[in-house]
């Protein structure tokens, strides 16, 4: 003999809710494809050596900027200087086409008193760029000298 279950509307609706959200989760693919992920690829990294945020320089110095550059993967193939948003020159590993570290000195003459913002961006050889490195400088007008 079959009995019937007297079941409210309420406790219906609370399990045909977590049945969905169960089954929601289910992932029915078909064909040749994994649950595998793929990592996305690093961007390559880059940093200031010198100077130091915030620091000073007087007008009118030929300033070496230090940067380092890293990428395991594709390599390092060039990095750039940017001051207030304008290129101020690049520097390309000597010894290959990309290399997994790199250091270069771009040279800034410092001009302009006030406070300028330095960008650094380094590039795979596939043009992959990273993400900037900013600085704040310093610009001081040279002392002058009193006889």
């Amino acid at each position: 003999m079959c009995r019937m279950l007297n079941v409210s509307p309420r406790f219906t609706l609370v399990a045909a809710l977590l049945i969905a959200v169960l089954l929601g989760g289910c992932n029915l693919r078909q064909g040749n494809t994994t649950n595998t992920p793929f990592p996305t690829p690093d961007i390559p990294q880059v940093r200031f050596m010198f100077p130091d945020n915030n620091s000073s320089v007087i007008e009118g110095t030929d300033l070496a900027v230090q940067l380092l550059a890293e990428d395991l993967g594709a390599g390092i193939a060039r990095v750039e200087l940017l001051v207030d948003d304008v290129s101020q020159g690049e520097g390309k590993p000597e010894v290959a086409p990309a290399v997994p570290a790199f250091s270069a000195n771009i040279h800034w003459i410092a001009t302009g008193v006030g406070l300028h913002s330095l960008t650094a961006i380094a590039y795979r050889p596939d043009g992959q760029a990273s993400a900037p490195a900013t600085l704040v400088l310093n610009v001081i007008a040279r002392p002058t000298e009193t006889p």
